[in-house]
């Protein structure tokens, strides 16, 4: 069986959201992280369920500046 990477897990949860940006299925909400208490803006999906709004969470935008956050793989 092949090694997956981070990104080949969360590749079907991508293309979900890409749908989602399509068909102007999404929303920026203001949520707070349990962990710590900090403020995050969160994408989120919005599902229509039996006349009732659902919010699926899917990435955070990162606080703080992404360079100083943030390591990229090594090529």
């Amino acid at each position: 069986m092949p090694d997956t990477t981070i990104v080949q897990d969360h590749k079907k949860n991508f293309e979900t959201l890409r749908k989602a940006f399509a068909s102007n299925q999404v929303c920026l909400m203001d949520c707070t992280l349990n962990a710590t208490g900090e403020h995050v803006a969160v994408i989120c999906a919005v599902n229509l369920v039996s006349g009732e709004y659902q919010m699926v969470p899917f990435a955070m935008f990162l606080n703080g500046n992404p360079y100083e956050l943030l390591t990229p793989p090594s090529p």
